[in-house]
């Protein structure tokens, strides 16, 4: 008696292994059912799109055969339909680094705005860190790093400079440096965007530190400022955390910070994240244990949470005889840590 090998994912193998979704048709995203026995593709439609939130598809082979059933279709004078031409897969967009350096300045609004309770030693090393651009227009640059040096793109925002949130304009809030690029004729018009995390290139240079995950890069550079044992790295909204960019994380221990009524739908993706990329990975409940019905409301993240202690912070006069010699002496250098100890309520023993 023959038997079958059940279909499988396509496993990651690099990008030549992600294909055209054939129902959003983007590309680099949807993952083919192999037969089990041949290793082949079952048909160009069966199979899974990773843009789970704004597609959702996935045609599964068990489903495949239940409408294309092999017994009746054959009575019928049916054959499968042939397999399409698998397109192969463009190279991965590249944007050259001396834009980056050219684009190095601490004259947006948004840093403007951080300048308000940061030091300038602090802000200097998180611009740094994170190689923050600014444009004409005082817009900020947040770059995409890969871990090997590659400039995927930039995200444009403008921030009001005293209330430190995001200002939009006619297109909306965001705009990105490779659609700059292409209307000016630098970049082809079908440049290959594959996006990363905000800070991803950051692995590379602390491999061993603990990698924290934010959905905003506005909160990856506050945090890593407060918390700075942790590689703080930005998804860059509610749905950006995938598995592709997620394979970045091979070996590392992680911990999600989601926002505010975003912890139930980043804990079963961590589910995934960790099945899929070997990665330790656990989801903060932090936010959840302090936050009020009106944060709730308001959707607010840690970063908000830091802001709110760090422009009314206390003075170290006010926080003599309060704890420890040791986390005294450490707070007097740092003031930022009372954000830690009073509005997010943490035990000394955790800091």
């Amino acid at each position: 008696m023959n038997m079958h090998k059940l279909p499988y994912l396509e496993p990651y193998k690099g990008m030549n292994t992600r294909h055209i979704c054939p129902n959003c048709e983007h590309k680099g995203v949807f993952s083919f059912y192999l037969n089990g026995d041949t290793g082949e593709p079952i048909h160009p439609t069966v199979g899974r799109c990773e843009r789970e939130s704004k597609c959702g598809y996935h045609y599964t082979p068990k489903q495949y055969f239940i409408d294309n059933p092999p017994d009746q279709t054959e009575r019928k004078g049916w054959t499968p339909p042939p397999l399409k031409p698998i397109e192969p897969t463009r190279p991965m967009g590249v944007i050259p680094f001396d834009l980056v350096e050219k684009s190095t300045s601490y004259k947006s609004n948004f840093v403007r705005f951080l300048c308000e309770f940061m030091t300038i030693e602090q802000m200097r090393e998180a611009g740094e860190n994170y190689a923050l651009g600014a444009t004409k227009t005082n817009e900020v640059i947040f770059w995409q790093i890969d871990s090997i040096g590659k400039v995927r793109t930039g995200k444009i925002m403008q921030y009001n400079p005293s209330t430190g949130k995001r200002i939009k304009h006619e297109s909306g809030a965001i705009d990105w440096i490779h659609n700059k690029l292409k209307q000016a004729g630098t970049l082809p018009q079908d440049y290959n965007l594959i996006q990363c995390f905000f800070g991803e290139h950051l692995l590379k240079l602390y491999p061993a530190a603990t990698v924290a995950i934010v959905e905003s890069e506005k909160s990856a550079v506050i945090s890593s400022v407060i918390m700075s044992d942790f590689i703080w790295l930005a998804a860059g909204n509610l749905n950006g955390l995938s598995i592709d960019k997620c394979r970045a994380l091979q070996g590392r221990n992680v911990v999600l910070y989601p926002d505010l009524g975003a912890f139930e739908k980043w804990s079963l993706r961590a589910n995934d994240i960790q099945n899929q990329c070997n990665c330790k990975i656990s989801v903060s409940t932090l936010l959840e244990d302090v936050a009020s019905d009106t944060d709730r409301e308001n959707g607010l993240d840690i970063a908000d949470f830091i802001i709110k202690q760090l422009i009314n912070k206390e003075t170290v006069a006010d926080i003599q005889g309060r704890f420890s010699p040791e986390l005294q002496s450490m707070i007097e250098q740092n003031n930022v840590l009372m954000v830690l100890i009073d509005k997010l309520e943490l035990e000394e023993t955790k800091l």
